[in-house]
């Protein structure tokens, strides 16, 4: 499973944001903030007919950021899964912690281990679709194979959830297209960015992911972990450690605006 690369995918993102709109009104609070984060980005094309199953009066198809917890507000983002060993132990620690997050999976691994994603809808948690494959050169590739990537995606995790739909769509690696931001709004994804990397795919520890939310948060509310793609302990370790230093600093963890 190909790898998020930090920083590196904002390059692709201000290429592909020529003509760059406002960001909604009630992301502004942390969007300001968030041009090297992916935050701001251009309204996508309008879908051709084929590639659109559903109408929507509406669609927000700009990356969101802010928490609908307000400016204390925080967003735990988990990537990648679900992972048979991993996704149980960030679930436990979670429910310990009385914290809610956003898990955005991958359509393979949700077919494959179904009743993880039967568990974190139990738990209260949120959906987000990571695609199919996890291919980080979505925005190199045709509209068909990203609709097919995210359709596909969404398709199995609602059938492995037991009918629930992704509220969120994040690209692998941040390679979003406004093709791809258009094409999930319009099924009811909101498109999902981060500002804060742990970077825990790099395995730096424990202590340095911590170290990263404390110094980032600033930067905005959605924090970016992950599940599965490798081993996790260092992950769990950082959240058993940033969630209570979080609620001490009078954060609140919620969900990225819909």
């Amino acid at each position: 499973m190909a790898k998020h690369k930090g920083r590196a995918w904002h390059s692709r993102l201000l290429a592909a944001a020529l003509g760059v709109t406002a960001v909604a009104a009630a992301a502004s609070v942390w969007t300001a903030q968030a041009d090297t984060t992916g935050g701001q980005q251009p309204q996508g094309r309008v879908l051709s007919p084929d590639a659109r199953d559903r109408p929507v009066a509406k669609v927000a198809a700009d990356i969101a950021h802010a928490s609908d917890r307000g400016a204390r507000g925080v967003n735990i983002t988990i990537d990648d899964g679900p992972d048979p060993v991993w996704t149980p132990q960030v679930l436990r620690l979670l429910k310990d912690r009385g914290v809610k997050a956003t898990f955005c999976m991958v359509g393979t691994q949700a077919q494959a281990y179904p009743d993880l994603v039967k568990a974190v809808v139990a738990d209260g948690h949120r959906l987000c679709n990571h695609t199919v494959s996890h291919d980080t050169t979505m925005d190199t590739r045709s509209e068909a194979y990203q609709s097919q990537q995210i359709l596909d995606a969404e398709r199995m995790i609602t059938k492995a959830s037991g009918g629930v739909r992704s509220q969120y769509y994040r690209a692998p690696g941040g390679a979003f297209t406004p093709y791809s931001r258009q094409l999930a709004a319009s099924h009811g994804m909101r498109p999902l960015g981060w500002n804060v990397d742990t970077k825990d795919f790099e395995h730096p520890g424990a202590d340095v992911m911590v170290a990263t939310v404390k110094r980032e948060i600033s930067n905005g509310p959605t924090v970016l972990f992950h599940d599965a793609g490798g081993e996790r302990s260092e992950t769990v370790a950082a959240l058993r450690e940033v969630l209570p230093w979080l609620k001490e600093q009078g954060y609140s963890f919620g969900f990225p605006v819909r």
